[in-house]
């Protein structure tokens, strides 16, 4: 259970009122013509506004008190409108009017009733005589609202308002006619028992209404005739489970409120009822049936027994514990106790044991209630009887924590009895210390199930018996149990848990301190254990009970339970937190406390329960450090730690080196952490626990494993944390760890990750850390499948070009990846001689790659990117080829002119320098092994905003295609069909990204203005490849959503309707941009940019003024400057078009 908490808001005044008044009187006056009906837009805004109000009502609930002033205010309204409502439907039983306002109105009255309770609403019910018939009628006419079935606030409200009306002492027969005498009464048993078996609330306020008629003196008979249907009822029918609630419902409320004639009539057919029940499984089963059934066998027994005795308000007691004696305190009256009492009793008893907390809670309050009304001796017999209760699975059990999990409700159900008698004054002296001694255990009581514990109930409920103890009973019978329970309490109220407990062992605590005075400096304790102090399970273990501990009567109590409780819990971080409160504790006095926490502390190293050991180490942890922090004699302090680190070998070297031991594991390296010294490092072997290296390797190996775990499903930092730590961690020592951690290194570098754009950095330069520190035993830790496997990985990572609002972080990672990728490949050459099988783990086509990917890198678009490739390709060229045979397949291609271009001595320049990297690059596309890749980089760069890359790349490409020839020849190794090739090739392939379109678009608008392409319809290939440009650009171009490849698109089209062939085929599809839908550009995409029809119109009459097309433009360009492309209609545009590309064609 989380510990932290936040209190719900604490209201002194129901603040609300004005705002709840103004949404009630809103939805009571939302009517609409039924004729007309409502549309979907009223009907959500009444709805949102019944929300509001039931929203606003909630937050009150736990205070609904608050409203009593008011309820009349707001109630009356409300019922009002509702009985109008009856009133129009009686008068004209046809016409059912607004009925969702009606639902409504009447959803009203039961949140109402759902926040105060039907008692309190009830009062303001219309409740006149004259009311009855009104009401009565109303629920009887046909087909009306209470007969549609989603419609059941109506009926509820309708039900309860009969249900009031039957309380006025008034005569039903005088609403009979002369010849029908009892009907009215029969009508209304009959309403009632109409809804008895809804599955709703209709059955509630159903029962009600029946057991209202039932004690009635003029409708009472019928009471017979209703408990022989319902016991026949139950016995022949099995599957109508909300019936079968609904009759013991009425018939738990006939035998509460009815006359004990009515009852002792009725007692054997009651009891064959109980007895019905209890034997049918469906019945048994059911949770709510077994409690009615509790419930009615104990109002049984109270009718059957005189409402006054000698144990009834025997004695009361008052805060400043004075004892004020009954008038009758001395009178025992002389009862004869039924036959039947014992049999009720007993099952009531039985029911005290159920596997359901109501169903004991209600036998607990009948079985009080019957001891209650009996003599003195026969109670104090009752008691004894459930207090037995507790002996029931102790008597086998060794202690406390062996109980069976079945105890749990026995224990539960005995305390709530326990309570009952005390709060009735029924706990005689005689009885304090055996009950005292039984609650003392149930505060204690928390049994391990599974992954969980039970008890919480039984140790809540024995917190309660003792607030009720000081509520009634006599100072002096508390006087020898008092420093027992106030240590106890205090125990409980800072140790245990959960927060509900520590809450009310802290209200025991109080209720003893205020009305008994008894306990050892009660109003300090409580001070300091109080409602808001014990809440915090921390506050409560680190700063209320060494507070606490300073008073001497509960200092060692305290201690104690640390030790045999609290250290020996389930749940790790009661124990850790004990540990740390224990520390606290014994520095109150070290030399006194310390030497006797160790001792209990040292017995539980030697149990066979993981749980047990774990606490034991963490104490002797804390213990150690209380002494490294007490600064009173510095001398003594080795000895001390000596001594404490000497009992670590108390525990089995088995236990601290087996699997799921990682908890023991690691206290017992927090233990060595806190408690060695110098002289035990130095003696070795010959150390008083001389495996504890050992044990701090182990430990180290579940840490890692458990790190891994813990953080990965930490926040961001956290993980960014972790990529670190693996990166440094030692795997020649902790060789177990190296899968798990290059799994999760994996596993965050993938692009399907969610893992943030640093952790991805942090993993990528983890990666290589690790390669660098096993290379020694490289083969021995790594196979060649998981080197590869990481490999590819940072080979992935040189596509990472994520974007978000601080721009391309995606080069953070890039940067890892060229920085990794050649420490990793320098680092393979360097051990390449000690690896039998060097290929399999790094093969020359993986180190090309490795290559390619740099050199990619170092002709993008961003100035530090270029550059760490740069440094990075430059000592590839230096490092020596691997000592293996065949190294020369390692060679780089083009090696000769690699060093040419980036290793002249005579004219060495940064790679950040564009105009001095750019030109060069273009040579590298003259090598087959590098062309696709740096090809790739130079359009990314062409694509760049930053003129400082964007101009150098773009004419060091125009010179470098302006030399290529059209068709490669025998002296030359690269050509200008190729080129234009291995463009619409990148695009093609990358169609969906516009990431890679639009860079590609923008190279081929380059070249085509340079007039570098006006070769191509020269050859056959040449001329395809611009008709397949055209296709590229103008496929779907009306459905793009990309202004700025629309606009790339665009200029492409426009500048090949210079080539004559494309001209005479294409230029139909110039109108697919004249005319496109799209007449406003995004300027946040392309700045400054006007309508796409008007960039066409001016883009095209540029090019009619640059270029001889071999034809007459002047009537085409008077077209394109008067026409209106950006603001004017469409279909203007399209006319336009349509006479544009007429003069193309005449």
């Amino acid at each position: 259970m989380a510990d932290e908490f936040q209190d719900e808001r604490i209201f002194g005044t129901f603040d609300a009122f004005t705002q709840l008044k103004t949404l009630q009187d809103k939805l009571l006056n939302a009517r609409y013509n039924i004729n007309e009906g409502m549309s979907d837009e009223e009907h959500s805004e009444r709805s949102v506004t019944f929300q509001k109000f039931t929203s606003m009502l909630d937050a009150y609930q736990e205070q609904s008190y608050l409203l009593d002033p008011y309820l009349e205010q707001l109630v009356a309204p409300v019922v009002e409108v509702l009985k109008d409502y009856v009133k129009t439907s009686i008068a004209n039983p046809t016409d059912k009017g607004d009925t969702w306002h009606a639902h409504r109105t009447a959803n009203m009255l039961y949140c109402y009733v759902k926040f105060r309770g039907y008692k309190t609403i009830v009062r303001f019910f219309p409740h006149e005589i004259a009311d009855l018939s009104m009401a009565l009628e109303f629920m009887l006419i046909p087909h009306g609202i209470v007969e549609t079935h989603w419609h059941w606030p109506v009926r509820y409200v309708m039900l309860l308002w009969l249900y009031i009306i039957c309380l006025i002492p008034f005569d039903l027969a005088q609403f009979d006619e002369t010849d029908q005498i009892g009907q009215t009464a029969k009508t209304l048993e009959s309403v009632a028992k109409t809804y008895i078996g809804a599955a709703g609330l209709e059955k509630e306020a159903a029962a009600l209404l029946l057991s209202r008629l039932y004690i009635r003196k003029d409708t009472g008979a019928g009471f017979h005739n209703f408990v022989e249907e319902a016991r026949s009822f139950l016995q022949t029918t099995t599957d109508d489970l909300f019936k079968a609630i609904g009759l013991l419902k009425v018939l738990c409320e006939v035998v509460k409120s009815g006359s004990a004639e009515q009852v002792q009539d009725e007692l054997p057919t009651l009891r064959s009822i109980a007895t019905i029940i209890q034997e049918t499984t469906t019945y048994a089963n059911n949770t709510i049936i077994r409690k009615l059934r509790s419930k009615l066998i104990s109002r049984v027994g109270l009718r059957l027994l005189p409402t006054s005795s000698g144990n009834i308000k025997r004695q009361a007691r008052t805060l400043i514990a004075d004892e004020v004696s009954d008038e009758h305190g001395g009178y025992q009256e002389e009862i004869e106790v039924p036959d039947e009492i014992e049999d009720i009793l007993e099952q009531t008893l039985a029911a005290l044991q159920d596997r359901d907390t109501v169903v004991r809670w209600s036998a607990a309050k009948g079985v009080a209630r019957i001891a209650q009304r009996l003599p003195k001796d026969f109670a104090g017999q009752v008691l004894e009887t459930v207090m037995g209760l507790f002996e029931i699975h102790s008597v086998a059990a060794a202690s406390l924590y062996d109980l069976p999990a079945i105890a749990e409700g026995t224990w539960h159900g005995a305390c709530l009895a326990c309570a009952e008698f005390a709060r009735r004054s029924l706990v005689e002296p005689g009885h304090l210390p055996q009950l005292i001694g039984w609650l003392s255990k149930a505060l204690y009581f928390d049994l391990r199930k599974g992954a969980h514990s039970i008890g919480s109930n039984v140790r809540d409920a024995a917190a309660y018996v003792l607030w009720a103890l000081a509520r009634t009973q006599d100072q002096t019978a508390l006087i020898p149990h008092a420093t027992n329970l106030a240590q106890r309490l205090t125990a409980v109220a800072l140790y245990d848990r959960e927060i509900h407990i520590r809450r009310a062992a802290s209200a025991a605590f109080q209720e003893h301190v205020g009305r008994t005075s008894l306990f050892p400096h009660g109003i300090d304790v409580l001070g300091k254990t109080d409602f808001y102090a014990v809440s915090i399970r921390k506050h409560a273990f680190l700063v209320a009970a060494p507070q606490v501990s300073e008073h001497v009567e509960y200092r060692k109590f305290l201690l104690d339970h640390l030790l045999d409780v609290v250290l020996r819990h389930w749940d790790l971080s009661m124990r850790e937190l004990g540990s740390q409160s224990l520390r606290l504790i014994i520095t109150i006095n070290l030399h006194v406390l310390a030497p006797r926490a160790i001792e209990k502390s040292v017995k539980l190293l030697e149990s066979l329960d993981s749980t047990d050991v774990h606490g034991g180490l963490t104490a002797l942890s804390e213990i150690a450090l209380a002494y490294k922090e007490d600064k009173s004699d510095p001398s003594a302090l080795e000895g001390h730690l000596r001594s404490i680190f000497r009992h670590l070998k108390h525990v089995d070297a088995n236990t601290l080196t087996t699997t799921r031991n990682e908890l023991i594991a690691s206290a017992a390296c927090r233990l060595i952490a806190n408690s060695i010294t110098v002289t035990e490092i130095n003696l070795g072997a010959r150390s008083s626990v001389p495996g504890w290296k050992k044990i701090v390797d182990n430990g180290l190996k579940h840490r890692i494993a458990l790190l891994i775990v813990e953080l990965k499903r930490g926040p961001s930092v956290m993980q960014q944390g972790l990529a670190r730590l693996l990166g440094v961690i030692n795997y020649n020592t902790h060789p177990k760890s190296l899968p798990e951690a290059i799994d999760y290194l994996l596993d965050t570098v993938k692009p399907t990750t969610k893992a943030n754009i640093e952790t991805r950095r942090s993993c990528f330069v983890a990666i290589p850390q690790i390669l660098t520190l096993i290379a020694p035993q490289l083969t021995s830790l790594l196979s060649s499948d998981v080197l590869n496997t990481l490999l590819d990985a940072m080979l992935a990572g040189l596509d990472d070009y994520t974007l978000d609002e601080r721009g391309d972080v995606g080069s953070w990672v890039r940067i890892a990846c060229i920085q990794g990728l050649t420490t990793i490949s320098e680092l393979l050459f360097g051990v390449g001689g000690s690896i039998p099988d060097f290929e399999s783990y790094f093969s020359p086509q993986k180190y090309h790659a490795v290559a390619t990917g740099l050199l990619k890198q170092g002709v993008e678009r961003l100035d530090n990117v270029r550059q760490t490739a740069g440094v990075c390709v430059v000592r590839l060229l230096n490092a020596p080829l691997p000592l293996v045979d065949g190294s020369e397949r390692w060679r780089l291609p083009a090696l000769d002119l690699l060093n040419e271009l980036f290793q002249n001595p005579s004219d060495q320049s940064g790679w950040n320098d564009g105009n001095w990297l750019f030109p060069r690059g273009m040579r590298l596309l003259e090598v087959p092994q590098y062309r696709k890749d740096v090809l790739s980089g130079i359009v990314i760069s062409i694509g760049s905003k930053t003129d400082s890359t964007q101009k150098p790349v773009a004419n060091s490409l125009v010179k470098f295609a302006q030399g290529l020839p059209l068709v490669r020849g025998p002296a030359s190794s690269y050509s200008l069909l190729e080129l234009v090739a291995d463009l619409i090739s990148h695009a093609k392939s990358n169609m969906t990204s516009n990431a890679v379109v639009v860079p590609v678009f923008q190279t081929f608008t380059i070249l085509l203005e340079a007039d570098v392409l006006r070769q191509l319809p020269s050859e056959p290939s040449g001329l395809q490849s611009l008709k397949t440009l055209v296709h590229m650009t103008t496929k779907n171009i009306d459905k793009l959503k990309s202004v700025q490849r629309i606009h790339e698109s665009m200029k492409i089209f426009v500048n090949v309707l210079s080539f004559e062939e494309i001209r005479s085929e294409k230029l139909s599809l110039l109108s697919d941009f004249l005319t496109h839908p799209f007449p406003k550009a995004c300027l946040f995409i392309v700045a400054g940019a006007g309508a796409v029809r008007s960039d066409t119109a001016e883009y095209l009459y540029i090019l009619l003024q640059s270029a001889d097309l071999g034809l007459e433009t002047d009537a085409i360009e008077d077209i394109l400057l008067e026409t209106e492309w950006a603001t004017g209609d469409r279909q203007v545009a399209t006319e336009a078009a349509k006479e544009v590309i007429q003069l193309f064609t005449s």
